[in-house]
């Protein structure tokens, strides 16, 4: 019993079958838990090198490019005859872009014209006055009227004398009397047809003369202002973007015939005010056209705040305020070939030049 005792004491221990050694398992844990560690650390090692190496992308604004558009339009109404240009072409300023025919205001004016031609002739004649043969009449007509007058004194002279011997009666002096009186009043009058005759026309006949003659060119100057219109031609430079009427139509006064783009592109956005700090009048500013691949340098000149309906709320209850909008407008510097109203126009605050 003894022997067998001591031979079990210095025996090695039996692990059972299945079970991990203590070291073992000790020496994993330790492995894994550095594993961790030296990851954790790359990472943050990477986050720092990350937040002093990188640096924010600056803040970038979409606008599109821009141009002046009007409308071709006259004060003619009536029926388009001919459109000398199409859409897509570029003309000149003065060029003749459309040809619109009005028998009516055609009437209308030969109508005036005529009118200013007989108030003209009318005029004339009462500047000439009256005729020669009329004024010789009433002159001959009043001598007539100044030699009866004299007869019929000389008669009176003989009758008083008479009368005063007695060889007459007071009734033949008194009928001789009244016979010069009425010689004398038509003696009067033959002179006052004479002189009026003379004279001719009154002064207010012939401003009302004159007043005529002007309103009838005014009429002249109207049918003539409409038909200045018959012929539409391009106030500037530019590209015929659209044309609204066919050969043939009828179209209104007024109404839009084609639209004409200016050749004075420019780019516009919408900024928030926390960009302005580096933007002025003046200022340069490098975009980027995504639709051309190309960088260029433009140059503001409108700047204006675009109300309290383009507002940027603010996120926080506190602590911070709604940010006005404002619209930018720039215009190239140098001229960009195949540049065209439209186009996306990409700005980054960073690129500002001030001027």
């Amino acid at each position: 019993m003894d022997l067998q005792k001591n031979n079990n004491a210095g025996a090695p221990v039996q692990t059972p079958v299945g079970a991990q050694n203590p070291d073992e398992v000790t020496k994993k844990d330790r492995a894994l838990i550095l594993t961790i560690l030296v990851i954790l650390l790359v990472i943050a090692a990477l986050a720092i090198v990350g937040f002093l190496c990188i640096k924010p992308q600056p803040d970038t604004v979409q606008g599109q490019g821009e141009a002046t558009e009007i409308r071709i339009s006259g004060k003619l109404p009536g029926r388009v005859r001919h459109i000398y240009v199409e859409e897509g072409q570029h003309v000149s300023a003065g060029d003749t872009l459309v040809h619109i025919t009005s028998s009516i205001v055609d009437a209308q004016y030969d109508q005036a014209e005529a009118m200013e031609q007989a108030a003209q002739a009318a005029n004339a004649k009462v500047d000439a006055g009256t005729r020669a043969q009329i004024i010789q009449a009433a002159e001959d007509t009043w001598h007539q009227a100044q030699a009866a007058s004299g007869i019929a004194l000389k008669t009176y002279q003989r009758m008083e004398a008479l009368f005063s011997k007695g060889v007459v009666s007071a009734q033949k002096r008194d009928e001789a009397k009244a016979a010069y009186d009425v010689a004398k009043s038509g003696e009067a009058a033959a002179k006052s047809a004479y002189d009026l005759a003379r004279a001719g026309a009154q002064p207010e006949d012939k401003q009302a003369s004159s007043a005529m003659v002007r309103v009838a060119r005014a009429g002249v100057s109207k049918a003539n202002a409409l038909l200045e219109d018959q012929y539409l031609t391009a106030p500037f430079d530019g590209e015929i973007t659209v044309i609204y009427p066919n050969v043939s139509e009828l179209v209104a006064t007024g109404a839009p015939i084609m639209t004409l783009q200016k050749d004075d592109h420019w780019a516009v956005f919408n900024v928030r005010e926390t960009l302005l700090k580096d933007i002025r009048l003046g200022s340069e500013l490098k975009v980027y056209i995504p639709a051309l691949d190309k960088d260029t340098v433009m140059k503001v000149f409108y700047i204006k705040d675009l109300g309290t309906y383009a507002n940027w709320q603010a996120t926080k209850a506190t602590g911070d305020y709604d940010a006005r909008t404002f619209q930018i407008k720039c215009r190239p510097a140098k001229p960009i070939d195949n540049f065209r109203p439209g186009m996306s126009v990409v700005y980054k605050g960073v690129e500002t030049r001030k001027k």
